[in-house]
Order: C-alpha cells, then structure tokens, then sequence
C-alpha cells in the first residue's frame, strides 16, 4: 500500500483483517479517523487514515484496550505511539535489508 493516494474500505478491512462494519464503527468512535468519502459515498482512505486506523487496530485488537481506553490513550499519547511506529517501520525495514543480504551472501 504506496504507490496509492487513496485506499478502499475493502483494501482497508482486507489488510488488517477486521470487518467493513468495524472499520465504519471505529470512524464513528473515534475522530481522528474521518476518511474522506466520494460523491457515492463510499469511503477513500488516505495514508494518513491509514496510520491513525493503525494506531486504533494496535491497541484494541494487539494491546486489548477498550474502545473508551484506546480513545483516551490516543487522546493523551497520539504523537509517542506515532513515533513509535515509525521506529517498528525503519527497523522492518532493516530486518528486510539484511535478510536480502543473508540470502544473498548464502547463494
């Protein structure tokens, strides 16, 4: 998910393997995710949805936080939990890296 500027709900519900009818609650739950919608109405996601989805899916579905839990831990902690994705990205990142080059120096 890169190249795109923006993402379905179904490329949404597909990557993180959570409901359409989730995704649509958690929008309604929680403000800082507000997908742009279409002149159909469907939902456009952007990278930036994306992340703040990800910060949502962490901590109830990975952390098991209530829905109340989550938006206060977002309230306080929205910019640390950010960055700490960021870091878990960068070093995903490296591990890919040195792995290619493991593979690479074993062949």
């Amino acid at each position: 998910m890169d190249t795109k500027l923006y993402y379905s709900i179904s490329e949404i519900s597909e990557k993180f393997d959570v409901s359409k009818s989730s995704i649509r609650f958690w929008e309604s739950e929680f403000s800082i995710l507000n997908p742009r919608k279409n002149s159909k109405g469907e939902r456009r996601f952007t990278k930036k949805d994306i992340e703040d989805f990800r910060i949502i899916y962490h901590l109830v579905k990975e952390k098991g936080f209530t829905l109340e839990g989550a938006k206060k831990e977002i309230d306080q902690n929205k910019e640390r939990i950010k960055q700490k994705f960021k870091i878990i990205e960068n070093l995903k990142e490296i591990k890919t890296y040195f792995e290619a080059e493991i593979e690479a120096l074993n062949n």
